[in-house]
């Protein structure tokens, strides 16, 4: 009988200490939460069946707005409507420029053909992005000839936004790309340099990046992963592993509850350490990303969440 109090106390004092290190009661934050706007404005469409190579200009709802994704119009939109980042994606052109585009063909939303990164910039100027866009099946295209030469570079973005933050998506994997965009952050003020985050597929781009760009956030799957991993092992201590510095954490709604310290202590942990964090739609086993739907965020936010949101509708909030 002993032996079962003393272990039924022992077991109290363990789990009265494991709430008391991650429970976000008594820990406030001095922010207000953080909204990223994927790719900008964009028009909206289904996201059940999504494969890689999915056209999705082809599939949209009847548009609500004239804002094409990754333009310049779309991020202005966006930061109107009351984001505090935008992402964009990136490709590098066969002209040394970097393109401002999701797809990693052209086919999809342009007349033209191939892939995105085998042709010219001066040549990616001259399509019409709002080409292929349809909401009936083909049988209109609102947006056709509305978008000629709207396809920005970069530079096009430091310049217009010296002062807004923003998410840069690598959409290859490959060094000589970073290097280039790492080189082209380079020449920019260090206070805008500051405001920017980088993500990409692999490991390798990570690492590069952190090498050419120390203490700049940046984001990698394999990377990632590590992070969860470990944090789920030793989070529980108030420590945060290497893995978890200097990054960016995509938490899925539905996974939320079980992450040590959600949420302020744990926000409040990885600010410290430079890593953001925000909440993105629940898991469902797809490798596509998707913003956390309008009505459950503005729930969160309505009940105090001020971590950050990743929206697919920011000209709803």
């Amino acid at each position: 009988m002993r032996k079962i109090t003393k272990f039924t106390i022992g077991f109290g004092v363990i789990a009265t200490g494991l709430w008391l290190n991650n429970t976000s009661l008594f820990t406030a934050l001095d922010q207000q939460v953080t909204l990223l706007a994927h790719r900008g404005v964009a028009q909206t469409y289904p996201k059940d069946g999504l494969q890689n190579d999915t056209c999705t200009a082809d599939r949209i709802y009847p548009p609500k707005h004239n804002y094409l994704e990754n333009t310049i119009a779309s991020i202005e939109y966006a930061f109107a409507r009351g984001a505090d980042i935008v992402e964009f994606d990136i490709h590098r052109t066969t002209d040394d420029k970097l393109a401002v585009f999701h797809d990693w063909t052209i086919e999809c939303r342009t007349q033209g053909n191939g892939v995105t990164q085998e042709q010219s910039m001066a040549y990616l100027k001259t399509l019409d992005i709002g080409y292929g866009y349809t909401a009936d099946g083909g049988k209109t295209f609102p947006f056709r000839g509305k978008y000629v030469g709207m396809m920005p570079e970069i530079s096009e973005i430091f310049e217009k936004f010296p002062d807004k933050k923003f998410l840069i998506n690598i959409k290859s994997n490959n060094l000589a790309e970073a290097k280039m965009l790492s080189d082209k952050i380079k020449t920019l003020p260090k206070a805008q340099q500051t405001k920017l985050m980088i993500y990409g597929g692999k490991q390798k781009l990570h690492i590069q990046l952190n090498a050419d760009l120390p203490g700049m956030a940046t984001m990698s799957k394999p990377g990632f992963k590590a992070c969860a991993k470990d944090y789920m092992l030793i989070g529980w201590s108030g420590y945060v592993p290497e893995s978890c510095k200097n990054n960016i954490l995509l938490i899925p709604n539905n996974l939320k509850s079980i992450v040590w310290g959600w949420p302020n202590k744990f926000i409040k942990r990885m600010a410290d350490v430079n890593t953001s964090v925000f909440l993105v739609d629940s898991y469902n086993g797809s490798n596509h990303s998707k913003g956390l739907p309008t009505d459950k965020a503005k729930a969160l936010i309505a009940a105090g969440y001020k971590g950050g949101i990743w929206t697919d509708d920011i000209d709803e909030f």
